[in-house]
């Protein structure tokens, strides 16, 4: 549905900090699922861990709050560019179930849960391979520039 191009229309992020790759699936108001496609070449497995690559877990959460960002954007028919950014500004009921490794495609789903005054709740979800790695409720908010 969303290619990497127009994902960078709704996301101010850039290379190394880029984490959805595609979008799948996206529902105005409701939903979205995207994808992190998880390579060797990543910049944080030269660090963590050289001899045993893991993903980052505030990485992993970073990528679920990015797919949120573009169905909040998307929702609002908005962009960076429009002078308004999605900051994330916490996370409830983070729960890491297994790691994730280079390989994994890890599948990235949000929910919208509510909005007040330019404050979005989400329920989040991580999985690779249907098996769930990371679950939260996160809280972003639009801002202007």
């Amino acid at each position: 549905m969303m290619d990497v191009n127009e994902i960078r229309e709704y996301l101010p992020h850039r290379y190394p900090f880029l984490l959805v790759d595609r979008v799948l699936e996206l529902e105005k108001g409701t939903s979205i699922v995207a994808i992190k496609n998880v390579t060797v070449n990543e910049p944080f497995f030269n660090g963590h861990f050289p001899d045993h690559p893991v993903m980052p877990g505030v990485l992993i959460v970073e990528a679920m709050a990015q797919a949120a960002g573009i169905l909040g954007f998307k929702t609002m028919d908005k962009k960076p560019q429009d002078g308004s950014i999605y900051y994330f500004v916490g996370a409830d009921n983070l729960r890491f179930k297994r790691p994730v490794v280079p390989g994994d495609q890890l599948k990235l789903e949000a929910k919208v849960l509510s909005e007040r005054r330019g404050i979005w709740k989400f329920e989040v979800r991580a999985t690779v391979d249907g098996d769930t790695v990371s679950s939260a409720t996160i809280l972003c908010a639009d801002r202007k520039v």
